[in-house]
Parts: C-alpha cells; sequence; structure tokens
C-alpha cells in the first residue's frame, strides 16, 4: 500500500512532504523538562485519570498553534483525532475569544480552518483513519501537530475481543502505533497523546519503567498498560494531576518527564474561562 502510494506521489507533493515544517519551539515552554521542546519527531503523552486537565491542556495547545503569528500564535494547521467524543468545539471557540486581539467571526473562522477534527470509534477505524490520512500529511506542509485523545480509549474492547490471546488484545494498537510512528517521523510531526489511568502500579512496579532519578523525582500512581511499541516511542510523558490543597490557586500539577535524557520539572496551573495558565 505505502509503495503504491509513493509511486502515485506528485512533485508537489514531494517537496511539500520534505519541506521544514514549522518549529513547535514556543508551543508552551512551561509543559516541558527541556528547553527547545517540542521538536519534530517528539511523542508526547497526556497521562492521568480524568478531571485533570489533560483535555483543557490540548485546548490551551490547538490555540497556541492555530492564532496567527501576529496575534501571539504559531499559525499553524493541527489534526485531532477524537476517540472519546470528548471534543468541545464551543470551548476552544471561547479559549479563542480570549486571547484573539481581533474577536471577529471572520477571525475566528480563519483560526479553525488551520484545525482538522476526525472522530473514530473503534481501533479498527483509527487504524484505518491514519492509513487514510498520509496524503493530506503530504499536501499540507503546514500542518505540524497531530493530537490523538485518547490512544487508551479501546483498551478494554480490544482486550475483551482478543480473547485470551494477548497478540490478538494488542494487535490493532500495535498497527495504530507502528503507522503513527512512520507518521511522525516520515512527515516531521510532533505528536500528542492522550491515556486515561486504567492500573494502578504495584509496590515494586517503578523500577521497570523509569530510570533511578525519575522513579524518586515523579512519585506518580503509574503503570504502562499499553503495548511495547507504544511505550518504546514515546520520548515524553507528562503525568496529570489534580490537587487536593483547596487554599492553593493552581488546581492542577503536572510533571514533565523527558524519557531520553531523564529531565523532569514539576508545574502548576489553574483553567478558567480563557482556558489554561501556568
Amino acid at each position: 500500500m505505502a509503495d503504491a502510494f509513493r509511486r502515485a506521489e506528485s512533485g508537489t507533493q514531494l517537496l511539500a512532504r520534505l519541506e521544514g515544517r514549522s518549529s513547535l519551539k514556543d508551543l508552551e515552554p512551561y509543559l516541558f523538562a527541556e528547553e527547545g521542546s517540542p521538536v519534530h519527531g517528539d511523542v508526547i503523552e497526556f497521562h492521568g485519570p480524568e478531571g485533570t486537565g489533560k483535555t483543557e491542556m490540548l485546548y490551551h495547545l490547538i490555540a497556541r498553534c492555530i492564532i496567527p503569528k501576529s496575534g501571539g500564535g504559531l499559525e499553524v494547521e493541527v489534526m485531532f483525532i477524537d476517540t472519546d467524543y470528548h471534543f468541545d468545539m464551543l470551548r476552544l471557540v471561547t479559549v479563542l475569544e480570549h486571547r484573539l486581539a481581533q474577536r471577529t467571526e471572520e477571525m475566528i473562522k480563519q483560526c479553525l480552518g488551520r484545525l482538522f477534527l476526525v472522530n473514530c470509534n473503534s481501533s479498527t477505524q483509527l487504524l484505518l483513519t491514519l492509513y487514510s490520512l498520509e496524503n493530506l500529511f503530504c499536501t499540507h506542509p503546514s500542518l505540524c501537530l497531530l493530537i490523538l485523545d485518547s490512544i487508551s480509549a479501546f483498551y478494554w474492547i480490544d482486550r475483551s475481543n482478543g480473547g485470551e490471546s494477548l497478540n490478538l488484545q494488542e494487535m490493532n494498537l500495535k498497527k495504530c502505533a507502528n503507522f503513527l510512528e512512520k507518521l511522525v517521523r516520515e512527515h516531521h510531526l510532533a505528536l500528542f497523546a492522550t491515556t486515561q489511568t486504567l492500573m494502578q502500579k504495584s509496590a515494586n512496579s517503578a523500577e521497570s519503567f523509569f530510570p533511578l532519578k525519575l522513579q524518586h523525582e515523579t512519585d506518580t500512581d503509574y503503570r504502562p498498560y499499553l503495548c511495547k511499541s507504544w511505550q518504546q516511542m514515546v520520548t515524553h510523558r507528562i503525568f496529570f494531576s489534580k490537587q487536593c490543597n483547596s487554599g492553593n490557586s493552581k488546581g492542577f500539577t503536572v510533571i514533565s518527564c523527558h524519557l531520553k535524557r531523564n529531565h523532569v520539572v514539576k508545574r502548576s496551573f489553574s483553567v478558567a474561562e480563557c482556558g489554561v495558565q501556568f
């Protein structure tokens, strides 16, 4: 299939695919443990329970991308794949209205014109959707960011459908992860994907999942449960939690880990009508 696609690729598409995409290093410096992140090829996982600000953070990042440079944004295109059916267009418009100096209907439409939204209701549909999107990445050199909310949405369904065979349970997700890695690598994208906290770590489980430094600095209730293909391609993992201390004006916390360089940073943020505020 890929060979046939390459043969059909036009010269214009080839140039669009190979020319440098816009940098995302100024997307949100407070979110990363490493200065200058994210770069093309990064795979960032947002992990945490429901209600910890993951989707709000995605709205924040989308707004940063699709707002024009004249308004302080990056003016790049975003592909959002919604598997949880949680995406709220009105919420995104509200965030845009608070951040745009020129809050006209035409300006909002221009911003939303840089957002591509797709819904998927099964891992099979997700896989087919990813295959179908490759031509879009070829023909849109300003399409720099791919967001998947969430990649863990079909975990229990796939486990049930796979019976007692681990290979069958993970088959579709492995294929999705492998093709996502191909898209990110060949088309110079950055990928953000969310995962829900479905498993609690056992007493000694952290030793296998983090280098020694990250074990002590993260202090998170994390146990990976998705396939190894996904675990191995993640470059940054950002843990979201809700602060219990009501006296703190910052209601949420992120612990951002650069997995390749063992760097960790902890930040607090709040969510207001205008969106995320660090």
